[in-house]
């Protein structure tokens, strides 16, 4: 597979760039909604419990429980564990549109022997998962061994079954940006090869800094843009980790428009970018009620986060 080198002093640059753009009211309430749409309500904790998750589905499905009118986030991410509460807790709402999203794959570590990797994987679509969310052996691709990880993406998609898949590449350990694009395109390429549908990469697990940053997004994005290009195969983006404010969210929207949704509308869109994050819609929904009423709700008025 040829490499693509990334000028990263260019990448920051143009990266940056997408901060700058002026956003007029009524393009900034319709950005806010759009956002909203396409969180990954996420909880990833150790002390996860089944109480809470249940109360994360009630929010994802109803975000602005009244007060702000606001769409079903795009799924909720779990653990493999939960995704049974998950899966009897969305299936109480009549015509639910959220997804759930199970971390398999020895998250966040990879570490896992590939036989523990992909049993995991199937006992999280068993248990109702939509979507399953797998980490690379990053070590493996640091070493070299790149064969290693196109295959185990491909042996992922294959356990996955109807499930669909996102590659997460945890691109704060890969060094460098011409790293992540080569990341970026092995991901791609297995995600092609193995006929995958709607499949994605990802930026993070969020459990290392740096996690999602903007030079990182825009240099997958283009990955993606390329191989569009060349083949007309949609993969989806999701930046994870770090993505806190409706200002952040709406920047890289901005980036999203730029880079992939001046190529195919459909790429602006919750089946084809998603937001990972936990703290994020609580902002979307403060910066919607500011601008219907004129005044910041509280950080608590929305829930626990």
């Amino acid at each position: 597979m040829p490499t693509t080198t990334v000028d990263k002093v260019m990448a920051e640059h143009r990266a940056a760039s997408f901060t700058k753009r002026s956003i007029k009211a009524d393009a900034k309430l319709a950005g806010l909604r759009l956002a909203a749409s396409m969180v990954d309500l996420t909880t990833l904790e150790g002390k996860d419990s089944p109480e809470k998750v249940r109360g994360l589905c009630r929010k994802a499905v109803c975000p602005g429980d009244g007060r702000v009118d606001c769409p079903p986030v795009a799924a909720v991410c779990v653990y493999p564990s939960l995704v049974a509460v998950a899966r009897k807790e969305l299936d109480k709402y009549p015509g639910n549109t959220v997804k759930i999203a199970a971390v398999a794959t020895g998250f966040p570590s990879g570490q896992y022997p590939i036989g523990v990797r992909l049993e995991d994987t199937r006992r999280a679509v068993e248990a109702g998962a939509d979507e399953i969310d797998m980490v690379i052996s990053r070590g493996a691709f640091l070493a070299g061994d790149h064969r290693r990880v196109h295959e185990e993406i491909i042996r992922t998609v294959e356990a996955c079954g109807p499930a669909h898949l996102k590659v997460i590449l945890e691109t704060g350990e890969l060094e460098t940006l011409d790293n992540v694009r080569a990341a970026s395109d092995l991901a791609i390429d297995a995600l092609s090869r193995s006929g995958a549908v709607g499949g994605f990469i990802k930026t993070s697990t969020g459990k290392v800094e740096p996690a999602a940053t903007m030079p990182v997004t825009l240099v997958m994005l283009e990955a993606i843009r390329d191989h569009y290009l060349a083949t007309g195969e949609v993969i989806g983006m999701k930046p994870a980790g770090g993505i806190r404010t409706a200002k952040q969210a709406l920047h890289y929207l901005v980036m999203l428009k730029e880079t992939l949704g001046v190529v195919d509308p459909r790429f602006m869109t919750p089946q084809w970018f998603r937001f990972g994050a936990s703290a994020l819609l609580n902002d979307l929904l403060r910066q919607m009620d500011w601008l219907a009423r004129g005044k910041y709700a509280a950080r608590y008025d929305f829930g626990e986060a």
